[in-house]
């Protein structure tokens, strides 16, 4: 699917049973922590918390502090806090530890009703399922939307934003459906957003008419092919922007749009500003997650295209992943 992790599950020894009776066997020891490491922290019984999570909390700290990222899912979060990781960065865990964490970590701010939070290179999930929206979104950062898109089809999940998470993208928000045929259209679109494919064309990849492709993809996402592929058009344009050597002339053509003049009429229909407004610093961009305040923007238009994250790679205990 075009993203590839090196993934290490580790423990602080060769075995370990879960609560529920799962036996987890041949498990690696903890690696000397790498800079470029995404330490995962799965949930745990906080009862059976004593000496081992003090030790895990030890390496965490060395892993963190050596430039690694650490996430965890559900009460992980409490491992992090031990590790001090939590101290003045903001958090979320699973809605019935909120307060414990929060006592936990008395210099946190521990939020409520999130799916994750990320502050810094912390990164923390509340309830088991929605360490799968934090999962999709660490592989959203580190291989691009189409491939976190691709990972949710494959998966049949949705992906979940949290409205205080403005980590939204065209490509991930109208691609909670199960229509196969629809899905070619769009990643049709998504890989080739210069092109000028006509209904006719693209009905041909989802094995329909024009009419039936205008009914189907609209009710499988809410908008309009052309409306899909104005706003595949402005979220690339919204990284184009960030290239100082190229024109909002030269962005328009790249993007498949008829004039730089279509490019900033459509551009401040959906943002309320220029195309050029953002140039030297970065386009309008949704706020990241865990900030709460999200980005104004017009009612029915996309959300703002993100300004081109730099994707990273890593590692993690009781998994360390790697992307190759």
């Amino acid at each position: 699917m075009g993203g590839r992790f090196e993934v290490h599950v580790c423990g602080l020894g060769p075995m370990v049973r879960t609560d529920q009776g799962v036996v987890l066997a041949e498990l690696e020891p903890l690696p000397e922590p790498d800079p470029d490491d995404l330490v995962l922290v799965p949930g745990l019984r906080l009862a059976t918390m004593g000496a081992d999570a003090a030790r895990a909390a030890g390496w965490l700290r060395r892993a963190h502090d050596g430039g690694a990222r650490v996430a965890s899912v559900c009460t992980g979060a409490f491992v992090l806090a031990d590790a001090g990781l939590l101290a003045g960065r903001q958090c979320t865990t699973h809605w019935s530890r909120v307060d414990d964490l929060a006592r936990r970590a008395p210099s946190a701010q521990v939020l409520r009703n999130r799916l994750f939070v990320r502050d810094g290179r912390v990164i923390t999930s509340a309830g088991i399922a929605s360490g799968i929206d934090m999962a999709l979104w660490l592989i959203e950062e580190a291989c691009g939307p189409l491939v976190a898109a691709a990972t949710a089809r494959e998966m049949v999940v949705y992906l979940r934003r949290d409205a205080a998470h403005g980590q939204r993208s065209v490509y991930l928000e109208y691609r909670t459906h199960l229509h196969t045929g629809i899905h070619r259209v769009q990643d049709r679109l998504a890989a080739h957003p210069g092109e000028r494919a006509t209904l006719a064309e693209l009905g041909r990849l989802a094995a329909m008419s024009p009419r039936n492709l205008t009914r189907a993809f609209r009710r499988a996402t809410g908008i309009s092919v052309q409306e899909f592929r104005s706003r595949v058009r402005l979220e690339l344009a919204g990284s184009l922007l960030n290239d100082p050597g190229l024109t909002v002339e030269g962005v328009a053509r790249q993007c498949g749009f008829d004039s730089a003049r279509q490019l900033r009429r459509l551009w401040r229909e959906a943002y309320g500003t220029s195309p050029g407004a953002g140039r030297g610093g970065r386009a309008p961009n949704p706020t990241s997650p865990g900030t709460g305040t999200p980005a104004p923007r017009l009612p029915g238009t996309p959300p703002p295209p993100p300004a081109g994250g730099s994707p990273r790679t890593s590692r993690a205990p009781s998994g360390t992943s790697r992307p190759r």
